[in-house]
């Protein structure tokens, strides 16, 4: 075996509209680091969490400051770059990187500071989710996130946000006060409810499409030891479960939250021996109020009768890392979602019978409540639409073996097909794939129109398209009715 040398890649390697000397001169207003094809951090700069996607860009500027990223901003314009933002890098169809083009790569960029006083806390656009977690908790704060704690900040929030305190105090969106930007055209700027009032509307739920987002200023709510974690039962018993889910939590008090999962148990502690590559169903605690009312709300759980019930107080960022181990960057993923308004008999049949065929031990399919605080805010105050959905269905084939990619794949689409008529027509952004420019306007629906008008004044050019796409041309009716 031998070691080859590489160089930075110049001449007639570099995409149409870049030079050498450009590209040196980009390198030169940089105070973070120019990565290029040959490089030896190349490929690990080009690692995505979902390792199904391989994308080959000419350049990955990770930047160390917003003047990094006006300059990057600027030569992707100037040169008619396609251009690619990366964050945390989760996103499931691997948005976050572009071939033969600049991906701006903020994961230099992840401080957080934490105001206990005024209970804000600034979260640069690199951070993920672990980054504020560790930072908020100290002083008894949270920021509605996710269920991962390697999540990126920049993509959940975008996209809306979605996890264990929704129910209690709303989506990300709902909690986030201002946004720090890049535009297209290279200004900075800051959008609020006074400031740029349309860009800050667009920017929770639109996803990337307007420019980049530097820093994210949220307001933190008291979250500090919570009673979490799963309670299980046997796969016989999941239709039982679903119906009786189905009217359980959105009855139950806004503190108490839970996803509904399908899982196969994984064979490690802290499940019990006898339970290790099961097929189950189960559910996933939060509960954020009074601990002294915890016996009183979970014992219609108990009635049940669960198999496991390991449920018990924990510091919110351990429930926050519960599945890091399982689902490690590298995987391969195959998302398809939807929301949902109901849940009737017929689906939780097919529901049940794609259960039973989950094609490895981290396939699986949550429904994540969208009801209690979510749906004080209206559907068109923020770009987020489907504030009358009840849960976002996700489903996943994942698997650490690229060999079992077509399994996986094959196994979400058809159960997401079985499952589709079910559902409210749209899905969260944060869920999909590349599925097309109808499948993006069903999921904006009315506010679509808006977020076209949006994208026309700040990135009238699609500099920023490399996301589920905006696009700032005419509104086409969509040619199937959902």
């Amino acid at each position: 075996m031998t070691l080859e040398t590489h160089r930075p890649q110049t001449g007639p390697g570099l995409p149409a509209g870049l030079t050498p000397d450009s590209v040196e001169l980009f390198r030169a207003q940089l105070r973070g680091t120019l990565i290029q094809p040959g490089d030896a951090d190349y490929a690990e700069a080009c690692q995505l969490y979902n390792a199904m996607i391989h994308k080959r860009p000419a350049m990955v500027a990770r930047c160390a400051d917003v003047a990094d990223v006006i300059a990057a901003v600027a030569l992707a314009r100037e040169r008619k770059l396609p251009l690619a933002v990366r964050g945390g890098g989760h996103n499931g169809g691997g948005l976050a990187l572009v071939d033969d083009g600049l991906v701006i790569d903020l994961s230099r960029m992840r401080g957080v500071r934490v105001d206990p006083e005024a209970r804000t806390v600034r979260v640069a656009g690199g951070a993920v989710w672990g980054d504020v977690d560790h930072a908020t908790h100290a002083f008894g704060l949270a920021v509605p996130s996710g269920i991962i704690s390697t999540t990126g900040v920049a993509g959940l929030t975008l996209g809306g946000g979605l996890g264990y305190l929704t129910r209690r105090f709303g989506l990300t969106i709902d909690n986030l006060l201002a946004v720090d930007m890049v535009l297209a055209d290279g200004r900075f700027v800051t959008a609020n409810e006074e400031k740029f009032p349309d860009l800050f509307w667009a920017v929770r739920g639109g996803g990337g499409n307007f420019g980049v987002v530097t820093s994210f200023l949220f307001r933190a709510n008291p979250v500090d030891i919570v009673i979490g974690g799963p309670t299980l039962w046997p796969l016989d018993r999941a239709a039982e479960v679903m119906r009786w889910y189905r009217e359980f939590l959105p009855a139950a008090p806004e503190d108490l939250s839970g996803f509904f999962a399908f899982i196969t148990v994984p064979p490690a502690p802290p499940f019990p021996e006898e339970l290790h590559l099961q097929k189950m169903c189960g559910v996933v605690w939060c509960y954020t109020g009074d601990p002294a009312r915890a016996d009183e709300l979970f014992a219609p759980v108990l009635a049940l009768k669960p198999a496991l019930h390991g449920v018990m107080p924990m510091p919110f960022p351990m429930l926050q890392t519960a599945f890091d181990a399982l689902y490690p960057p590298g995987h391969q993923w195959y998302w398809r979602a939807d929301f949902v308004r109901e849940i009737p008999d017929a689906a939780i049949e097919r529901h049940v019978s794609f259960a039973e065929r989950l094609p490895s031990m981290q396939s699986t399919m949550h429904l994540y409540p969208i009801d209690g605080a979510a749906h004080r805010v209206g559907p068109h105050d923020t770009a987020f639409r489907f504030r009358d959905a009840r849960w976002s269905e996700v489903i996943v084939g994942v698997d650490p073996s690229p060999e079992r990619a077509a399994d996986i794949s094959t196994w979400a689409k058809e159960y997401w097909s079985a499952l589709h008529p079910y559902s409210a027509g749209g899905a969260y952004v944060n869920f999909m794939m590349e599925e097309g420019q109808e499948r993006v306007q069903a999921t904006y629906g009315d506010n679509y129109p808006r977020l076209v008008e949006v994208k026309r004044s700040y990135d009238p050019e699609n500099l920023f398209h490399v996301n589920q796409n905006i696009l700032p041309g005419p509104v086409k009716p969509p040619s199937v009715a959902h």
